[in-house]
């Protein structure tokens, strides 16, 4: 039965998640509370990964998800039928581009998927702020400002924040391992 509710959710989040990897966090945001696959902390545990792997985040972040859920075979399960819209999609495209190409209504309709898309993608990116940087949990148990901020990841963002504009020659990765270099360091 997990194996038909991975293909399910995947297959769905594959197909409306339209705009790349970071289009799909809303959706897993959504299974993290529908389905006890994984937590929202474990979400953020997933972004970092994905992010820091090769390939897709979006494909990646399916299968880590499909993983923690089913093991290796729902690993595959959850990466297929995300990928799957796609391909299909891909397909019936490809075959009527041509015919439609200088078409005004398919002009309007991507004109108008371009916003759509970003406001996606800024969405996710505003969760993913927040998830990493701010503790929400400790903050509505205690009331206390000290508990939501989570000032060692903070000082990590502004410090790679800094760098990405100071230093615009230095390749992504290094940030990325910099960071896991604290997180280890700092027990984080």
């Amino acid at each position: 039965m997990v194996y038909l509710q991975l293909f399910i959710e995947f297959f769905k989040t594959g197909l409306l998640a339209v705009g790349g990897g970071l289009a799909t966090l809303p959706f897993l945001k959504e299974i993290a509370q529908t389905h006890s696959w994984f937590t929202i902390n474990q979400l953020t545990d997933m972004i970092a990964i994905s992010e820091s792997t090769p390939g897709p985040i979006g494909v990646n972040m399916a299968t880590y998800a499909g993983f923690h859920a089913a093991g290796v075979s729902g690993a595959v399960t959850a990466t297929l039928s995300l990928i799957l819209p796609s391909y299909i999609v891909i397909l019936i495209v490809a075959r009527f581009m041509e015919k439609f190409r200088n078409s005004p209504l398919v002009n309007n309709v991507f004109y108008g998927i371009r916003p759509a898309t970003a406001g996606l993608i800024a969405g996710a990116m505003f969760e993913v702020f927040v998830l990493s940087l701010f503790d929400t949990q400790a903050y509505a148990a205690s009331g206390s400002l000290a508990d939501l901020f989570r000032l060692v990841p903070i000082v990590v963002y502004v410090a790679a924040l800094i760098g990405v504009f100071r230093l615009p020659k230095v390749h992504p990765i290094l940030f990325i391992i910099c960071g896991a270099v604290l997180g280890i360091a700092l027990g984080l």
